[in-house]
């Protein structure tokens, strides 16, 4: 968590900068840098009528925590979509580690954008929380982004906004900048529900809770049986009111 952010922060984080500041230089110095999973960023699952999924985002949709995609977020939604709707799900994922809204929407979605797809996660918020980015640019970005993959929809299609994850039970971030993080990254998540509440074809998912033994070894990121919580959780949620 860079200086130039903690100063730009809200009141109660810039009165804290100082304290905030030696926490976030610490946790980059302990916290293991993990790689992003190996292995395809595309590919099948299930059998039936195909369907096409496109996952974009940061570092949880890379699949950081794992060691190869298969276990990761995206192949998990895949699969649990594809046991679900009796579809064939084809899958495709644009993340990167460190990524934005801001970057996603610049670096990201043009590939992502490329085909015509049924539905659409986007998978963002840590990154933006951690930079204590303002929360109306922050919707602005994600409102571009999903306008964007809206327009290369086919007829009936969703884009899901996975909800932002609350740093505040984060293990790897010690207080009280565990606290300041999570009540910024449960401001962004505000955001995207309201996002949501505009557009029936949007939908926000909370992110589901994790406990403390599923994280992976940095404490920050989901382990394999973490993502595939989440993944169940998200298409338990998309399932009611979408998947015939």
């Amino acid at each position: 968590m860079g200086t130039v952010a903690v100063l730009a922060a809200r009141p109660a984080a810039a009165l804290l900068a100082p304290v905030l500041i030696r926490q976030g230089e610490r946790v980059r110095r302990e916290t293991p840098v993990l790689p992003e999973a190996g292995g395809a960023r595309a590919g099948a699952e299930g059998h039936g009528q195909p369907l096409h999924v496109v996952v974009i985002g940061e570092s949880t949709a890379a699949g950081v925590g794992v060691s190869t995609q298969d276990d990761g977020l995206a192949r998990h939604f895949a699969a649990e979509l594809a046991a679900c709707s009796g579809h064939r799900v084809h899958w495709q994922l644009f993340a990167s580690t460190g990524a934005t809204a801001g970057h996603t929407r610049r670096e990201l979605l043009p590939r992502a954008v490329q085909d015509r797809h049924d539905l659409a996660l986007v998978v963002l918020g840590v990154n933006d929380a951690l930079r204590l980015r303002g929360r109306h640019a922050w919707r602005r970005s994600v409102a571009d982004i999903t306008a964007t993959l809206r327009s290369v929809q086919r007829p009936g299609g969703r884009v899901v906004l996975a909800g932002v994850p609350d740093l505040g039970s984060f293990p790897a971030l010690p207080q009280p900048l565990r606290a300041v993080m999570g009540l910024h990254a449960r401001g962004l998540d505000r955001q995207l529900r309201g996002l949501a509440r505009n557009d029936p074809a949007v939908q926000h998912v909370p992110a589901p809770d994790i406990e403390a033994d599923l994280f992976a070894a940095d404490h920050f990121h989901p382990s394999a049986e973490a993502y595939q919580l989440w993944a169940s959780h998200l298409v338990h949620a998309v399932s009611h009111d979408w998947i015939s």
